[in-house]
């Protein structure tokens, strides 16, 4: 089996990437991305895509520097289906990290869904440990419409940046 090698390149979501964003998820979920770019430009936070030699983003993810005091909350994280276990996760991850320390601040935290324990892998692998854990709920959309109320339990992580 031969293996493909593709640059990426990091840089921040812009209104333009939404038509390609398809792969994100439904309306909702894509104004949540539109939501995130006006909150870039007013400096609340980072939103950034990893790109193919195209330009056109496969994964997508923010840091919110308004909560909690003295750390970015690291949110909204994805990458398309069918590249994820390609490293584009840990790209993403390292440039919001980044993004982060750019700011001066020394701690990032996240929290996931306790029902998806994937992504938990490979933030721990990443250097982030468990704080804690809080109850988590949201409305989801099927494609038909109709609107469920998903309630998990959240596990917290938190990393600190050198």
């Amino acid at each position: 089996m031969a293996e493909v090698v593709v640059p990426l390149t990091v840089r921040d979501v812009v209104e333009d990437d939404l038509p390609s964003l398809t792969w994100y998820g439904n309306a909702t979920a894509l104004a949540a991305v539109t939501e995130a770019i006006r909150r870039a430009h007013r400096g609340e936070v980072d939103y950034l895509a990893v790109c193919t030699p195209s330009g056109l983003p496969v994964a997508v993810g923010g840091a919110d520097y308004t909560k909690p005091p003295g750390a970015a909350t690291i949110w909204q994280l994805a990458v398309q289906a069918e590249l994820r276990s390609c490293g584009i996760g840990t790209v993403l991850i390292n440039a919001l990290e980044d993004r982060i320390r750019t700011r001066g601040l020394t701690w990032a935290e996240l929290g996931i869904d306790n029902n998806r324990p994937r992504p938990r892998a490979l933030y721990e692998r990443l250097g982030y440990t468990v704080t804690g854990t809080e109850p988590g709920a949201w409305n989801e959309e099927a494609p038909d419409g109709t609107v469920t109320r998903y309630e998990t339990t959240i596990t917290l992580l938190r990393k600190q940046l050198t």
